[in-house]
């Protein structure tokens, strides 16, 4: 039509002539993926920042241990409020819509954290950073999963948590490099560092095409089609997509209609689904990957480690590690399938949790190789939690779930990761004075080893699959 011609982004030029139906390597997708991806830079930068700053905040306003823990995790629980209303707000205004609404939010309260005076101000800020992050947190895993082809869907999907942990090396770098301003002033450049680049970030969502089922709820299914072709492997692939999103679309009642289905009249394969998401989305947290992100200085310390430059040092040895690891799960999750890096990942994590323990028993003795046999351990935790945990658990919860269901039900599932981080996060110090730190790594491993059952017994491999398909293979 010509309405939708005249609307259709100028960064969908008609498809390149290739044969009907001859695969080719999809660099549209990935684009599109990898700008809605960046969003989550900011949500890794704001959460783990809090590791380093805490020390500085802590002395600049005086703050005691149960401010500092629930300063530190609150935002967790703040972002339930974006996170369960992050579906209605994808489809009111898209999905495209929403990350700009998001990035939004994030500098707002970049800003208003570098300029607070008081812990009741503070507060207040992780509020509203809070849901910007919420809203990147549910919308961008649901835009790359609908904008992926099945071939590289595990791929461009596992992009999400890669620029989540580009932000938290960010964050690391930040307090290191920032650690030698004065106490009143460091920790405020840390926070307002931050405000700058959702403009950056906003104007590359700009230049996405928007959301594929947002267009055909439109009934724009020409701009639909369009961008179809360019992320689709073949023509015939595209074509069969949209009549899948056309049908899914249909069939939908609306954001009451699809609560209603998942927890009220749920099939068969709609309990296992949402099973299989939220038992996910609860040990990705529940193996403590987040009190080492925002408490490693204070394990460093537990370890022998006295001064700052040295911790904060090697918390960016953390970050960097983190990020690397999740290139393992990127370029393999396609090709080894993701139950296995999965697998391997819930095993390693129990493993390197309990020699951290192990490591932070013997530092009581305080001998020369605690603090270097503890790094050692650390690192190794984040390195097999990033292999699998990290970028595929929202990744996979994504792609199984049905289209009709699919923003609610990741929704759902992120308030279950992130009430589980606050409970984490905001619990650590406290636990540790109740059961020890080296108690609290292994109650970690503990959960580890159950995640590893769960998998086992739960999850299906889905790689290469059609999203159609998984109704059929959770009902199995």
């Amino acid at each position: 039509m010509a309405h939708e011609a005249a609307a259709a982004p100028l960064l969908l030029p008609s498809a390149p002539a290739t044969p009907p139906d001859a695969p080719r390597r999809n660099r549209f997708a990935f684009v599109c993926a990898t700008l809605a991806s960046m969003t989550t830079i900011l949500m890794g930068y704001n959460l783990a920042l809090m590791s380093g700053a805490q020390l500085f905040i802590r002395e600049d306003l005086g703050l005691s241990d149960v401010q500092v823990e629930v300063l530190t995790g609150s935002m967790n629980l703040f972002m339930l409020v974006s996170i369960l209303g992050a579906g209605w707000a994808a489809d009111l205004l898209g999905r495209r819509g929403t990350l700009l609404l998001a990035n939004a939010f994030l500098m707002a309260g970049a800003l208003a954290m570098s300029l607070g005076g008081s812990y009741a101000a503070l507060m207040a800020a992780r509020f509203v950073t809070s849901v910007g992050v919420g809203f990147s947190r549910v919308v961008a895993p649901v835009y790359n999963a609908e904008i992926s082809p099945p071939s590289t869907r595990g791929v461009l999907s596992s992009l999400l948590d890669m620029f989540v942990n580009v932000g938290i090396l960010l964050s690391y770098v930040s307090n290191y490099a920032l650690a030698g301003l004065p106490v009143h002033v460091g920790w405020r450049v840390m926070f307002a560092i931050g405000a700058l680049p959702p403009a950056f970030l906003a104007a590359g969502v700009l230049a996405m095409p928007e959301s594929l089922r947002w267009l055909v709820m439109r009934g724009r299914h020409g701009e639909a089609r369009s961008v179809l072709v360019r992320t689709s492997d073949t023509p015939t692939e595209a074509d069969l997509r949209l009549e899948e999103i056309k049908h899914a679309v249909e069939a939908s009642t609306g954001s009451s209609g699809a609560w209603k289905e998942m927890l009220v009249r749920a099939t068969k394969s709609v309990r296992r689904i949402l099973t299989c998401v939220l038992g996910l989305q609860f040990f990705q947290q529940a193996t403590g990957i987040d009190a080492i992100v925002l408490y490693s200085p204070l394990v460093f310390k537990k370890a022998g480690m006295s001064s700052n430059t040295a911790i904060l040092g090697a918390t960016v040895a953390v970050g960097v590690v983190k990020t690397c690891f999740i290139l393992v799960a990127t370029l393999f999750s396609d090709l080894v399938g993701r139950r296995p890096l999965l697998l391997a990942s819930a095993a390693g994590t129990a493993v390197a949790l309990a020699s951290l323990a192990l490591t932070l028993l013997c530092a009581r003795a305080a001998t020369a190789t605690s603090a270097p046999l503890t790094t050692a351990a650390v690192l190794a935790f984040v390195a097999a939690f990033s292999v699998g945990f990290g970028p595929l658990a929202p990744a996979y919860s994504s792609e199984i779930m049905p289209l009709r269901l699919r923003a609610q039900g990741t929704g759902l599932g992120t308030a279950v990761n992130r009430v589980t981080c606050g409970l984490v996060t905001m619990t650590f110090i406290s636990l540790a004075d109740w059961i020890t730190m080296p108690g609290c790594f292994l109650l970690y491993a503990g959960v580890a080893v159950a995640a590893c059952a769960f998998v086992y017994a739960l999850l299906p491999e889905t790689s290469g699959r059609s999203l159609e398909d998984m109704d059929v293979l959770f009902a199995k």
